[in-house]
């Protein structure tokens, strides 16, 4: 499997992922109330985003947390998914080399250190693992609060059929 191909599934994997941890808290009124959930789903698909911007040459838009009610928050996260999958499309494995500035790099890099730029893979990759980072956390705040927490593994998405995302919910916000 070529390397774009395997970023590709990532990301299909990455969508059905994050459909099945909203599905999840929305099942219990507790967990969209509940403040920790709501600011690691908003920093994950801010981020998600501010890549996707990134890759497209486009201004940043930051939306703080309170911008958004828990459904227009899985709304948001939903549309991402509509916009990179587009994106994903017009990428070549030769595109896959060019160098992508990342403008918040500099607040992380330690002084007298040498800076490189990522390329394109290497942030399509990062998008993919810092998602993964932060739906493992909501998983845990699931668990702590009462709520089973979904399978989310990569291998359990290839056990199951490489499925399509389920994005509506169980309260009729009707994101799909």
């Amino acid at each position: 499997m070529e390397a774009l191909e395997l970023l590709r599934e990532l990301f299909h994997h990455m969508d059905w992922a994050d459909a099945l941890v909203w599905r999840a808290v929305f099942s219990a009124p507790a967990t969209t109330d509940d403040s920790v959930i709501r600011h690691r789903l908003h920093h994950m698909h801010l981020v998600q985003r501010a890549f996707l911007l990134i890759w497209r040459g486009e201004p940043m838009e930051i939306k703080g947390t309170d911008s958004f009610a828990p459904d227009q928050l899985a709304r948001w996260g939903r549309e991402y998914h509509r916009d990179v999958a587009s994106f994903l499309v017009s990428l070549t494995p030769a595109s896959l080399d060019a160098e992508v500035h990342l403008p918040w790099a500099s607040h992380f890099t330690p002084t007298n250190t040498t800076f490189h730029n990522p390329s394109m893979g290497e942030t399509l990759m990062q998008v993919t693992a810092h998602s993964t980072y932060h739906r493992g956390q909501v998983n845990a705040r699931l668990r702590e609060i009462g709520v089973e927490p979904p399978l989310t593994d990569f291998i359990a998405w290839v056990w199951y059929g490489k499925p399509a995302p389920a994005w509506t919910l169980q309260t009729g916000s009707g994101l799909a």
